[in-house]
């Protein structure tokens, strides 16, 4: 117990303190959950608890543990999310697939529905023919954009997927999850739909394919574009 106790002093000395530090920066950089970050914040809150240890570093240790927590909750919503309603929608490069590439803050003036997808999705792919036929084939001709966002998938599968899903809407890619990650934790679900006004401000957020939302969203899609 001597010897264990000696081992987490020196671990915990002034000089030894800063292993913390990346990770804890690494852990609020991120706005996806960081529960890896929370796990290790309480096996060190925990383990240190136990032994008697200098009160100032303790309470450093304490901290941490509380920021990372609450930053971390703070961030999503219960769907994921970790934007809201009102937000400005983050800007980013849409690249089409086998298409044209443009930012999503060219497409301002129009209202835009930003879908989340992937081939392996079964949700995604119950709700994609709605989609096509309920909005953007009623829709298009209009001042309104849709651009499906396919999560992490190689542009060939991407441009097969779109061609079995029947749709005429484009699908962008999306390496790595980077775009997902600027609206949910990437840890999420991937079916949810972004709708995003005119100036750019998020107005309406889906998650999954429930059909009363879908109604719900369509009222806004639809009276978005009676604005001018």
């Amino acid at each position: 117990m001597v010897q264990s106790s000696k081992g987490i002093r020196r671990l915990t000395s002034f000089n030894n303190i800063t292993w913390i530090i990346p990770v804890f920066r690494n852990g609020v950089s991120n706005k996806n959950y960081q529960m890896n970050r929370i796990l290790l914040y309480t096996v060190i809150f925990v383990t240190f608890k136990d032994y008697s240890m200098n009160r100032k570093y303790f309470q450093i240790l304490s901290s941490l543990f509380l920021i990372t927590f609450v930053y971390c909750y703070g961030q999503t919503d219960d769907r994921g999310y970790i934007v809201k309603v009102g937000d400005t929608a983050p800007d980013f490069t849409i690249q089409e697939a086998g298409g044209r590439s443009y930012r999503l803050s060219d497409l301002r003036g129009k209202v835009v529905m930003l879908q989340f997808t992937a081939s392996w999705c079964s949700v995604c792919r119950t709700e994609m023919p709605f989609i096509e036929r309920e909005i953007w084939q009623v829709k298009k001709d209009q001042d309104f954009a849709l651009v499906g966002i396919d999560r992490d998938e190689p542009v060939d599968k991407v441009v097969r997927f779109r061609k079995d899903m029947k749709i005429s809407y484009p699908l962008a890619l999306d390496p790595g999850a980077d775009i997902f990650g600027l609206f949910a934790s990437k840890q999420a679900g991937v079916t949810r739909n972004v709708i995003i006004d005119r100036k750019g401000k998020i107005v309406f957020l889906t998650r999954l394919y429930d059909r009363d939302e879908f109604e719900s969203m369509k009222k806004v899609i639809f009276a978005q574009l009676e604005v001018k």
